[in-house]
């Protein structure tokens, strides 16, 4: 594959000159967070982590996000956490983006550079460190874990996207890829984070309708994106959030490649209410 590209947020201040107006949307269906709005002021910090900061994507909530949270970390020189995960029935994806982490999983080290990608499961022993600077960022991507009775845990593990050959997409010549993590027959995983890429015109050529909420982060790239009856402009830095059958469509229509990282609950029966 080309060398892998990563759009990460700096954080800083428009001037005060700048217009109030932008791409930000939130609706019943659908939001799109643009890059611009990933200032110092929306940043958050968390117990037990040093010398660094969270741009909170998405989170469980009435009316959005109700499967996973999805944040994007930035750790200075020097900071990290050796607690960094406080509840024992989440499952987490780390996706480096920038700098460098040593992620610790049960006393072992992994350096993880931009495109290293780990699977930390649910009461994992891990802690993750800066120690080579400077500023490293990276997704952290975490849901609760669904057990199956009858059905193993998944192990943690840790690869990166540059030794994952992408999976074209019947009928689209390559124009239409995604470079899968996790075999999608696994059942032992009720999540998937992936990242789909799109050569330029390159297109998901129907309106998808489906139960699987999404959330996407444009790693690379531009193009117009379908969200229930809207076309959107989307370019590198942005999110969007996708309700369980929201219609979902795309045209790659930049002079590059468009890709995003992608979340999206799998593998598990629909919960039923009790009466």
């Amino acid at each position: 594959m080309a060398h892998p590209n990563y759009y990460a947020p700096q954080g800083g201040h428009p001037g005060q000159e700048q217009l109030l107006t932008d791409r930000a949307m939130f609706t019943t269906a659908y939001a799109v967070i643009p890059k611009g709005t990933m200032r110092d002021i929306v940043t958050s910090f968390l117990p037990f982590w040093d010398r660094t900061r969270v741009w909170v994507l998405a989170r469980p909530l009435s009316g959005f996000a109700e499967s996973f949270s999805h944040y994007i970390v930035e750790v200075q020189p020097g900071g990290g956490s050796s607690r960094p995960e406080t509840d024992p029935g989440a499952q987490g994806v780390i996706f480096v983006v920038e700098g460098a982490v040593t992620l610790t999983i049960a006393g072992a080290d992994h350096v993880l550079e931009p495109g290293g990608y780990a699977y930390l499961p649910a009461g994992c022993d891990w802690q993750l460190h800066n120690h080579a600077g400077p500023a490293a960022r990276f997704h952290w991507v975490r849901k609760a874990y669904e057990a199956v009775e009858g059905i193993d845990r998944p192990e943690p593990f840790v690869t990166r996207e540059q030794d994952i050959v992408p999976r074209e997409m019947p009928g689209t010549e390559g124009r239409w890829s995604t470079t899968r993590f996790v075999d999608p027959e696994d059942l032992r995983h009720d999540m998937h984070v992936n990242i789909v890429n799109f050569l330029p015109g390159g297109v998901i050529p129907f309106a998808e309708t489906h139960v699987m909420e999404h959330g996407l982060y444009v790693l690379e790239g531009k193009a117009v994106y379908r969200l229930n009856q809207d076309w959107v402009e989307v370019e590198a830095g942005d999110y969007m959030w996708l309700r369980a059958f929201c219609p979902q469509a795309c045209y790659a229509g930049g002079p590059g490649r468009f890709r995003y990282l992608l979340y999206k609950d799998v593998n598990r029966h629909m919960v039923l209410p009790r009466r």
